[in-house]
């Protein structure tokens, strides 16, 4: 029989374990849910579902000043999904970025997370993923007076790429060009004040994301195709199978019905750059 002092133990090394592989993936995970489909009956009893969404991202999920209101793309995709779950409840935005997102799903602040996140295998091991609702791809940001025109030209010890911690985007970035300096950044808004202010020579994301950034910019333009293929998901706390079920059938429902081609038109038809009709046949 194992001594207390053992059995503490064991406990306590299990519980640093987990803590230590979520801080590996996106922060430091203080609390789960653990009863299976908790978050679903939740929102069914409760009527009202929280997301969480980007507030420094440009046609994805941005703080309109003017209004005090986030809009974007990921904005109105979370709307509508919570209308075909649930058609009584009320929608809650929640800021968060790309380091906080997880942690603030799992600590159980948002239901969900709606915030160009990519489905990656590490991320899978953390939280669940519905289908994928947006085909995003990494590219880069510059400025058009800049000599590089696509991320094999970066690939040299002059060359400094942004990028922002939490998200994909500083590993990819570090296969495609390793031989760049990559600098990771809290957020997009830091990010692009920096490049502006030449203290980098590109900044690398998605380029969903990068195209919002460049949109009405006389000094900035995307650059050299997309170079990786990164499919955002909604992300869900693990054990709630129900909850996943509905996104998923609500996210077939926007694009059967003609939703998603005037929420693509909407945000990215007037984009240089972007084919929204493309976009449309996600």
């Amino acid at each position: 029989m194992k001594s207390k002092f053992q059995v503490v133990m064991k406990s306590i090394l299990a519980a640093a374990a987990v803590t230590l592989f979520a801080g590996a993936t996106e922060g430091t995970v203080i609390h789960a849910d653990t009863v299976k489909n908790q978050t679903y009956d939740r929102i069914m009893k409760t009527d009202r579902m929280n997301w969480g969404v980007k507030g420094d991202t440009k046609l994805m999920g941005l703080m309109n000043i003017k209004t005090g209101k986030l809009e974007g793309f990921d904005v109105d995709m979370a709307k509508e999904i919570t209308k075909r779950i649930n058609p009584k409840a009320k929608v809650d935005y929640t800021q968060i970025t790309s380091g906080t997102r997880v942690p603030m799903l799992l600590n159980g602040n948002i239901d969900a997370v709606i915030a160009t996140m990519s489905i990656t295998p590490d991320r899978q091991k953390v939280v669940d993923f519905s289908q994928s609702y947006f085909n995003a791809g990494q590219s880069i940001l510059v400025k058009k007076s800049s000599k590089y025109h696509n991320v094999k030209q970066l690939n040299t010890p002059k060359a400094r790429v942004l990028a922002v911690q939490g998200s994909t985007s500083i590993d990819e970035i570090k296969d495609f060009a390793p031989k760049a300096k990559v600098v990771g950044l809290q957020d997009y808004a830091t990010a692009l004040t920096a490049l502006k202010a030449g203290q980098g020579d590109a900044l690398t994301t998605d380029n969903g994301i990068l195209y919002g950034m460049a949109a009405g910019s006389k000094t900035l333009e995307v650059r050299g195709g997309t170079f990786t293929k990164e499919p955002y998901g909604v992300a869900m706390q693990k054990q709630n199978p129900k909850l996943v079920k509905a996104v998923n059938k609500a996210i077939d429902d926007i694009k059967s019905d003609g939703t998603y081609a005037k929420m693509a038109k909407k945000w990215f038809g007037s984009v240089k750059g972007m084919n929204w009709k493309e976009l449309a046949k996600e």
